[in-house]
């Protein structure tokens, strides 16, 4: 069976319009991003069948649930899928654990792959069971409307803004639980997003949205170092890297965390960690400052051998953004035109990169 998530669509509105043609990965967090009114949700809606596209093909890891030429389209409720909305949506009347029931019922015992119990472990609910959902917090119904979704075993898990309706401490508090998810569960799931901070999290895969087209898709790691995508103007612009943990300094409590195909390691304040234990980081494009030589006598933790690749002129008139290679993992520096020609920065030339700040994610 292909493992992948093939979406291609044509959705006409009278002012506006949905064109994607899109292959994603049949498995882990493939994120959707862009601005309110890029395409987003009406993609969740269509592949999730409760928007019709006059022309598209459907295809979730070999399974056709639209195909415009050959007359096939599955009803919503005939696609393994879970929704989770922004707002949670369980009925008022029941308790948690017979909202939870209430999805379970939809799936013959035979054919469940998330049991009950496991799905609530995975949430953190248990302690919920016997509530009304008038007494739960913002972040507890989303949790229960993720684990209901759960628990009708899909083949998707489609996610629209889940934290948007929540405030930053609730975002914080269910955040390490959709990690789990991606990290326990085969499930692939396809999350809907304006927060470059929760998509930088959570994501594997990286499709940036703008007027109803696919600007870009790929590694979040590649896609968010394209200098080429508006993605690089921004005042967080930055790359995402997922490196090991190889080492822990007991004496100064620094965990080095070693980056992907790569000798080259950086050091981040933390507590001990388990050696290969995978560690989420960014690296804003901000934080990033060169050196043509390396400087031992500085409080900047981590200095890197890096590459020059390209450099685009920045959003404002007195910087530039320059692309750069750590043994094949990309990071970005935003610096000034003076320091430019300072450097006489020019593809190709070595030179050491400066990290100030890592921002661990996960």
């Amino acid at each position: 069976m292909t493992s992948s998530i093939d979406v291609r669509l044509n959705v006409d509105f009278p002012n506006f319009s949905v064109n994607v043609d899109l292959s994603l990965p049949g498995r882990g967090v493939s994120a959707l991003y862009g601005h309110s009114g890029s395409g987003k949700t009406t993609c969740l809606r269509c592949i999730a069948g409760l928007e019709k596209a006059s022309n598209a093909l459907i295809r979730i890891n070999g399974e056709v649930w639209q195909d415009s030429a050959n007359g096939i389209f599955l009803a919503p409720h005939k696609r393994s899928l879970g929704y989770v909305f922004q707002e949670a949506s369980l009925f008022p009347h029941l308790t948690v654990k017979a909202n939870l029931e209430f999805g379970l019922r939809r799936i013959s015992a035979k054919d469940r792959r998330v049991q009950f119990d496991q799905a609530t472990t995975l949430l953190g609910i248990d302690h919920l069971l016997q509530r009304q959902p008038d007494k739960l917090s913002g972040g507890e119904r989303q949790r229960v409307g993720i684990a209901r979704a759960l628990l009708t075993s899909p083949r998707l898990l489609l996610l629209d803004e889940p934290l948007a309706a929540l405030d930053t401490r609730r975002k914080s508090e269910i955040l390490p639980y959709l990690e789990r998810l991606h990290d326990e569960l085969e499930i692939p799931m396809l999350y809907v997003s304006h927060a470059q901070d929760e998509v930088a999290r959570l994501a594997d895969h990286l499709v940036l949205l703008s007027d109803g087209k696919a600007l870009a898709s790929g590694p979040i790691g590649e896609t968010l170092a394209r200098l080429d995508l508006p993605l690089a103007m921004g005042d967080d612009a930055g790359v995402v890297i997922e490196g090991s943990v190889s080492a822990f300094d007991a004496a100064y409590h620094l965990v080095t965390v070693r980056l992907p195909r790569s000798d080259l390691c950086i050091r981040v304040a933390h507590s001990p960690l388990e050696p290969g234990k995978p560690l989420r980081f960014k690296v804003q494009a901000r934080d990033v400052s060169l050196n043509l030589a390396p400087e031992d006598q500085s409080s900047i933790l981590n200095r890197l051998p890096v590459t020059v690749v390209e450099e685009v002129p920045a959003d404002n008139a007195a910087h530039v953004l320059v692309r750069l290679d750590a043994q094949g993992t990309p990071l970005l520096a935003r610096i000034t035109r003076y320091s430019r020609d300072q450097l006489n920065l020019h593809p190709g030339q070595r030179l050491w990169a400066q990290i100030k700040s890592v921002a661990l994610l996960a």
